[in-house]
């Protein structure tokens, strides 16, 4: 198995990110992985925004909104044979 090796910049580029998200470093490099760094720094902040301005999001909105990115980025996944 290969090991993930970052480099000194990602290291505490990945710190900062985790201290803003309020996770753990483990915890917020598996969305790095999946998403890199761009994105997870702008949902951090996003969401870190919408925080202390005190916004909220209903649970009708945000169901919608998950319904929208799945049609949008879901795939069909075959059934097996």
């Amino acid at each position: 198995m290969d090991l993930l090796t970052l480099s000194q910049a990602d290291t505490r580029r990945l710190e900062k990110l985790a201290h803003a998200a309020r996770r753990t470093p483990k915890s917020v490099l598996k969305h790095v992985l999946r998403d890199g760094f761009e994105a997870t720094e702008r949902a951090v902040g996003a969401v870190t925004s919408r925080m202390q301005t005190n916004q909220r999001v209903s649970h009708e909105d945000a169901m919608q909104q998950l319904d929208r990115m799945i049609q949008t980025h879901g795939r069909n996944k075959k059934k097996a044979a």
